[in-house]
């Protein structure tokens, strides 16, 4: 395994998270398990490559994308994503690297090739099978939380499931964070009902008028958003989605989320 596919610092933060491997049988053990830290990084190979999982390189990765698509399933089904996610978060907000009062929402379509579950028309590709990322970041573009529907929902509608999906975050003294004093967003979240219910969280909503002339100035503030979406792109398996199964395609999401709060972690 190329030791520069998972860093220490990576596999420090991931390995408590993994739940623990099975014992193997006395009789007819069958082959050695390949390493969690191997596996990872076949995961994250494919993450940052986008290439599938039957092509992936054993001689240069040290196991093959089988093994390492099956350990994405086991993790994915025992939490593993969105609790790192929640650990790095944690990590920022400590060092004072999170800005939890001004935060964005917007969201972005993807081709779904393979259908799957949360698959719809997408109305901005010829009614073409596709899903949308729905993406939370703080001020500065630290991704929050990011959900998966089919492409023909209406992003307004993940507005409040997004918002809940924010776990609490910690490493301050007092409660753990979850919500933002202000939230951002473009005219796709005009629409006064959600403007009352972001009032009732307490969460003072900014967001640009249809009918009304750009030039709001919303998006001085509102561009991180967009930043972010550029950085999941980054990783090619996210620019077009090949996993059938939704709750895989999201577990590379909140993924790649993590990775970009770690590279956050260290530039600050």
């Amino acid at each position: 395994m190329r030791a520069d596919l998972v860093p220490d610092d990576l596999w420090e933060r991931v390995a408590p998270l993994l739940p623990p491997a099975p014992e193997r049988r006395r009789r007819y053990p069958g082959r050695l398990r390949v390493p969690d830290r191997t596996a990872l990084a076949g995961v994250l190979f494919v993450l940052r490559t986008g290439v599938a999982w039957r092509d992936v390189p054993a001689e240069t990765v040290g196991c093959s994308g089988v093994t390492a698509w099956r350990r994405l399933r086991d993790w994915t089904e025992a939490g593993v994503w969105p609790n790192l996610h929640a650990t790095l978060l944690t990590e920022l907000r400590r060092a004072g690297s999170l800005d939890l009062d001004d935060c964005s929402a917007d969201g972005s379509h993807v081709r779904a090739l393979k259908r799957g579950d949360h698959v719809g028309p997408s109305p901005v590709d010829r009614a073409r099978p596709g899903s949308k990322d729905h993406l939370i970041v703080d001020r500065h573009g630290t991704p929050l939380s990011v959900t998966l529907t089919g492409g023909n929902r209406h992003d307004v509608t993940q507005l409040m499931p997004l918002l809940d999906a924010v776990s609490p975050i910690r490493g301050r003294r007092g409660r753990p964070r979850r919500k933002p004093r202000r939230l951002y967003a473009d005219r796709g979240y005009d629409f006064d009902k959600y403007r009352r219910l972001l009032w009732k969280r307490g969460i003072k909503p900014v967001i640009a008028r249809r009918g009304v002339a750009h030039g709001s100035g919303l998006g001085k503030v509102r561009w991180v958003v967009e930043r972010a979406f550029a950085w999941l792109h980054q990783f090619k398996r996210l620019r077009i989605r090949y996993e059938r199964r939704a709750e895989l395609h999201q577990g590379l999401l909140q993924l790649a989320c993590s990775l970009i709060c770690r590279r956050l972690r260290t530039s600050y």
